[in-house]
């Protein structure tokens, strides 16, 4: 499996919108953009570039116009983030990642239960493998 590249803040917007609508012109990439940002339609077409580089979008073409899709998955690259995030912010501990999110957070009762049940599930789970 080819690694998940690293993608800059600016390419996530792009990404995000190619995750939900694919394949896309670069055109309707813009639109889909233009009420978040101001970027013009070069610097659209620069991310894009970017991204086909890093093998993260790849494209068809369809008459005179460029249709762009996913290489990656958006989980895989979430996944990717977050463990780049846990390693260079909290030096790999999850335990203190989550502490810390949690003391600052409000949090419903819903969401309290959902995280107990994740949490549940995941002492389930690596007490079966071990």
């Amino acid at each position: 499996m080819n690694p998940i590249p690293k993608i800059s803040e600016s390419e996530w917007e792009i990404m995000k919108i190619i995750w939900k609508t694919s394949p896309i012109t670069a055109e309707q990439i813009l639109l889909q953009l233009s009420s978040s940002t101001e970027w013009s339609d070069q610097t659209v077409r620069t991310f894009i570039n970017r991204l086909m580089k890093k093998k993260a979008v790849g494209f068809e073409r369809q008459g005179r116009s460029y249709l762009y899709y996913p290489l990656v998955s958006e989980k895989e690259c979430v996944k990717s983030e977050s463990q780049s995030f846990l390693k260079r912010v909290f030096g790999g501990a999850a335990d203190i990642m989550v502490t810390n999110f949690l003391e600052d957070a409000n949090l419903s009762e819903h969401e309290i239960e959902q995280l107990e049940k994740i949490l549940q599930d995941k002492k389930n789970k690596d007490s079966r493998s071990s």
